[in-house]
């Protein structure tokens, strides 16, 4: 080769080695001067919403911790007297009020005659009841087996109406609508829902009505829930853990002071926890409402997916309050399947959010709520725990906190990695001791579940098409002999979900390269919560599997 011929290679080689030192220049200061900035900011804003977090929860636990040691039981706080009497020459009924009892069903003949047999066992006074069965099935089996159930019970002397409309407009909250405008409520005081997977126990109005018939000021007594499959499989327990502490402390907190539903904004913290409030979760079922509080509240809407939020946020508006009853528990089932879990999921994570934005300007502008009632609905109740939250979990743990493995000029503080998450974990298993070695697997498995929250609360936020998507939850009965039969099975390609696939591969990219040219042991947990994701993607959970 000549000298031109090698100085023209050189020539070339160099130029190829320019043009890759200004690519690597350039990357590096895209790096320093926008990427780590960003990512940093990302991070610090994380550990200002941790704190706020981990402060809400450590205000609830300490609300609950003195409400038990001071043993405030809504009987000892609130006017509370039997309606059973000893007096001969009053008749048996003579002091009950009239009750309507509603049951919403919608093609869920797995469980609808459990729930109308358990209605029709309540001890109250047949001429003081009445049960009316909604039916919006479009299954003829389902039909059937709602029509034979109310005849059998109808020839025992249970007053029993079975309701059906010719179409479903409205869902659940259309049902109840239309449920109230017969003549034959027109004489009841109250009204009690339960959907049809719910089995009160004999003495359920015995034990709540008192508490409305007595205090005039209430609109709504609401009953705890328990579980008929809670030990079906590692889901179900995982459910349980976290319902348990919604009840447990959430409930009860909210129960215990004027927060979300409170007398009046001045009190001091003594007064405080003599009042009984209802902090409102999605699912309106096993309660009873006053119904001339639930006509001034404008009664049921159908302007989101979760009716008995709106209900209850409205009715607080108007001055109302609610007790919640947690030593009288409701028969209930968690959904079984990894499908009926997500659908759930989304109703009661996009239906808030879209309330939120429905009402937050109302809230605002009401005149007869104080500033402090306002702050603590808009900023606690909907804010903090209906959106930030869902967000928060999986972009920082399943996002941000990953990605900063590759960026060593990023510290994050372990109060905010360890500390804080591990004491919140550990207020949620308190209230299922049972479940307590399952601490873990709840942590990988919620940081799942927040990718499809998060999602649902975007979509409430933004309203797109899925914003009014109503999905029931299957439910399957308490025949255990049946339930696997009654699962669906799917093939592997069915079972497959691309979106935790990915996330998972994510994860795992990122735990990999903190493994090889990391300084923590961040890795452990990447990898473990990787593994949770690939589980749930490739359909293992929730879900039976052919053999």
């Amino acid at each position: 080769m000549n000298v031109s011929a090698m100085a023209t290679s050189s020539g070339g080689l160099f130029d190829d080695m320019n043009v890759l030192g200004v690519i690597g220049y350039v990357l590096e200061q895209t790096r320093f001067i926008f990427l780590v900035p960003i990512l940093n900011l990302m991070v610090n804003l994380c550990q200002v919403i941790s704190l706020l977090l981990f402060i809400d929860a450590a205000y609830m636990a300490i609300v609950v911790a003195i409400v038990k040691l001071r043993g405030r039981t809504p009987e000892k706080v609130l006017k509370w007297e039997s309606f059973k009497t000893d007096d001969v020459e009053l008749a048996p009924s003579s002091n009950h009020p009239m009750v309507l009892i509603q049951i919403p069903i919608y093609n869920e003949k797995e469980v609808c005659q459990l729930s109308i047999r358990a209605v029709c066992k309540l001890s109250w006074p047949l001429d003081r009841m009445i049960v009316q069965v909604l039916d919006d099935s479009t299954d003829q089996h389902s039909k059937e087996l709602v029509a034979l159930e109310c005849k059998k019970w109808a020839s025992e002397g249970i007053n029993i109406k079975s309701e059906v409309r010719d179409s479903r407009n409205g869902y659940k909250a259309g049902a109840l609508t239309a449920g109230m405008k017969h003549s034959y409520v027109e004489g009841c005081e109250f009204v009690v829902i339960f959907d049809a997977d719910f089995q009160p126990e004999p003495d359920f109005l015995e034990r709540t009505v008192p508490f409305l018939a007595h205090n005039s000021e209430i609109a709504l007594v609401q009953a705890g829930w328990k579980y008929v499959n809670a030990d079906e499989c590692c889901m179900t327990r995982i459910q349980e853990m976290s319902l348990n502490y919604h009840f447990a402390v959430e409930q009860k907190s909210g129960s215990s002071v004027h927060g979300f539903f409170g007398f009046n904004g001045e009190a001091s913290i003594s007064m405080l926890l003599c009042v009984f409030c209802i902090t409102v979760r999605n699912k309106g079922t096993a309660g009873v409402w006053r119904i001339s509080a639930l006509t001034e509240a404008g009664g049921w809407q159908d302007r989101t997916i979760v009716e008995d939020m709106d209900l209850a946020v409205r009715a607080y508006l108007n001055g109302w309050k609610f007790v919640f009853v947690d030593d009288v528990k409701v028969n209930n089932e968690l959904p079984s399947s990894f499908r009926a879990y997500r659908f759930q999921q989304h109703r009661w994570s996009c239906g808030p959010a879209n309330l939120f934005k429905k009402m937050a300007i109302d809230i605002i502008q009401k005149e007869r709520v104080s500033l402090w009632k306002k702050a603590y609905l808009i900023y606690n109740f909907f804010f903090l725990r209906k959106i930030v939250v869902h967000i928060f979990t999986f972009v920082f743990y399943c996002l941000i906190l990953p990605a900063t493995v590759t960026f060593p000029e990023i510290e994050v503080p372990k109060w905010t990695t360890i500390y804080i998450p591990a004491t919140i974990t550990i207020l949620n298993a308190i209230a299922t001791p049972k479940s307590f070695y399952l601490i873990l697997y709840w942590i990988l498995f919620e940081n799942v579940m927040a990718m499809h929250r998060s999602k649902g609360t975007l979509i409430g936020l933004l309203e797109t098409s899925r914003v009014k998507e109503w999905v029931v939850t299957q439910k399957l009965g308490d025949t255990s002999t049946l339930r696997q039969n009654l699962i669906p099975h799917y093939s592997f390609p069915e079972r497959l979900r691309w979106r935790e696939i990915m996330v998972g591969m994510y994860l795992f990219i990122c735990g990999y390269y903190d493994f090889v040219f990391g300084k923590t042991y961040l890795y452990v947990y990447l990898f473990l919560q990787s593994i949770a994701f690939f589980v749930v993607g490739v359909g293992y959970i929730g879900m039976p599997v052919p053999s």
